[in-house]
C-alpha cells in the first residue's frame, strides 16, 4: 500500500487527504495546528463560502492568476463535485447572490468536521500539533522530519497555504520546501485586499459605505479593470468588495502609476445626470449648492465632491454655471483617488505568487522536477475573485494531488 504524507489540514490538504485514503492509500496528514481547517473557520465572516454554483467556465472567468493552468483541474474536480462531496457528507448547502454557496447552517465548522469525518472514514490518520521542519528525497520516496519523529513516504502533498493570516498557520513553509528541491516561487503579494489611498483634506469618509458604484483602475487614459458595487472607506484607505476583487488586478502595478476612480451614479450617463441636478437646482434654488447635493448624495461625500469639482459648498443653486455643472457632473462620475500601496499580505483574503505552476503538472499537480512531490491549494501562484473560487481552486488541486500521489 502506498504511503502518503500530506502537510496541511487545510481546505486543499482535507481533500487531499480524502481523494488519496479513498484511491486505496495509507495517508498521514501532519498539521502544525491544534486542529484542522483553521483558515476554513474564517473564511465567508466564519460562514464559509465552500464554492460558487458556476460552471467549469464560469469557474474560470473568476481566476486571475492561473487560469490556464486550472483549465483541465477544474473540469476533473468541479463546483458541483464539491458540492457533492459535502452534501453527501452530511452538510447541506445553499446558493445566495452571485452563486456563492455556503453550508445552511451558516457554520464554517460543519464543513471542516464533515471533511474529516470523511477523511477518518477512509482511513486516514491525523496528527496535529506536529511541525514539518524538513523534507528529503530518500531513494524512491522522501524522508520526512517533524517536530515530533521522522517519518518515510513514498509521496508527499505540500498543502500549506500562503502567507496571508499567519496566525492561522500559513507562514510560507511549503515556499520552503519548494526552493529546497530547487522549484522556483513567484514571490507572495496580497490578493483580495483593502487599498491605501492618500486621502484629501476634505475627505472625512471613514466608515461611509457606498452601494452600488464603480471602481476603475487606471494607468494614464487604460482602464485596467473595474467593478460594480459596494465600497467601502476605512482610515487607510478603501475596503469593500469591489475594492478587493480590483486589488488583486492592481498587485503587480506600480501604484504610483495607477489612479483609482468611483464613479458615484454608474446608471447615469453624463447627460442624464446633469438633467438631474439641473432639476435639483431648480427645486431648491434658493439654497446653497452645498444643501441642495443632500438630494443626491450622502451628506458626509458632499465636501469631497465638491471640492474635486473646484465648486464652493456656499454658490448659491441659481447661479451655478452650465461649467460648473459639468465639472460636478465629472466629479460624481470620476471621483478620484490616488492609491499608495496595498494592505499588507497578512492582512489578504488570499495570497498571490507562490510554486511556479509552469514547474507543476497540471494533469497532477505533481513537480516536474521532483518525483513524488506534489503541490495544491494556496502554496501555488493561482488566485481568483471573492465567491467561493479559490476555495474551489484549492478543493479542485488538493483532490487532483491527492488522487494522483495514491496511483
Amino acid at each position: 500500500m502506498k504511503h502518503i504524507a500530506v502537510i496541511g489540514a487545510g481546505a486543499a490538504g482535507l481533500m487531499a487527504a480524502l481523494a488519496a485514503a479513498q484511491n486505496g492509500a495509507r495517508v498521514t496528514l501532519l498539521e502544525k495546528n491544534e486542529k484542522a481547517g483553521k483558515k476554513l473557520y474564517i473564511t465567508g465572516k466564519g460562514r464559509c463560502n465552500v464554492t460558487n454554483d458556476t460552471t467549469p467556465e464560469g469557474f474560470l472567468e473568476n481566476v486571475v492568476h492561473g487560469r490556464k493552468f486550472l483549465i483541465g483541474a477544474i473540469r476533473r474536480f468541479s463546483p458541483a463535485d464539491t458540492m457533492r462531496v459535502l452534501e453527501e457528507g452530511g452538510v447541506p448547502l445553499k446558493v445566495e447572490r452571485g452563486g456563492r454557496v455556503f453550508p445552511v447552517s451558516d457554520k464554517a465548522s460543519d464543513v471542516t468536521r464533515c471533511l474529516v469525518a470523511l477523511c477518518r472514514r477512509a482511513g486516514a490518520e491525523f496528527c496535529f500539533q506536529e511541525e514539518v521542519r524538513s523534507l528529503q528525497k530518500q531513494g524512491e520516496g522522501f524522508l520526512v522530519q517533524t517536530s515530533a519523529r521522522a517519518l518515510e513516504a513514498d509521496a508527499v502533498v505540500v498543502c500549506t497555504g500562503g502567507v496571508s493570516y499567519p496566525a492561522t498557520g500559513s507562514t510560507g513553509d511549503g515556499y520552503a520546501f519548494a526552493r529546497r528541491f530547487g522549484l522556483s516561487v513567484t514571490p507572495p503579494k496580497a490578493a483580495l485586499c483593502g487599498i491605501a489611498c492618500a486621502f484629501r483634506p476634505e475627505d472625512d469618509l471613514q466608515g461611509l459605505s457606498l452601494k452600488n458604484v464603480r471602481l476603475s483602475a487606471l494607468e494614464g487614459e487604460k482602464v485596467l479593470q473595474s467593478f460594480f458595487g459596494e465600497l467601502l472607506f476605512a482610515h487607510f484607505g478603501i475596503s469593500g468588495p469591489v475594492t478587493l476583487s480590483l486589488s488583486s488586478f492592481v498587485n503587480e502595478r506600480d501604484l504610483s502609476r495607477v489612479a483609482l476612480e468611483i464613479d458615484l451614479k454608474p446608471a447615469l450617463d453624463d447627460e442624464t445626470l446633469d438633467l438631474r441636478i439641473l432639476r435639483d437646482l431648480a427645486q431648491e434654488k434658493n439654497k446653497q449648492l452645498g444643501t441642495v447635493l443632500r438630494l443626491l448624495l450622502p451628506q458626509r461625500l458632499i465636501a469631497s465632491v465638491l471640492a474635486r469639482a473646484g465648486v464652493a459648498a456656499a454658490t448659491p443653486a441659481h447661479s451655478l454655471t452650465k461649467e460648473g455643472r459639468r465639472k460636478l457632473v465629472h466629479a460624481l462620475k470620476h471621483f478620484s483617488l490616488r492609491p499608495t500601496a496595498l494592505r499588507p499580505v497578512e492582512e489578504a483574503i488570499v495570497t498571490a505568487g507562490g510554486v511556479d505552476v509552469r514547474e507543476l503538472d497540471p494533469k497532477t499537480m505533481q513537480s516536474k522536477k521532483v518525483a513524488g512531490l506534489y503541490f495544491a491549494g494556496e502554496v501555488i501562484d493561482a488566485d481568483a475573485l471573492t465567491g467561493g473560487y479559490n476555495l474551489q481552486t484549492a478543493f479542485t488541486t488538493g483532490y487532483i494531488a491527492g488522487k494522483s500521489a495514491s496511483f
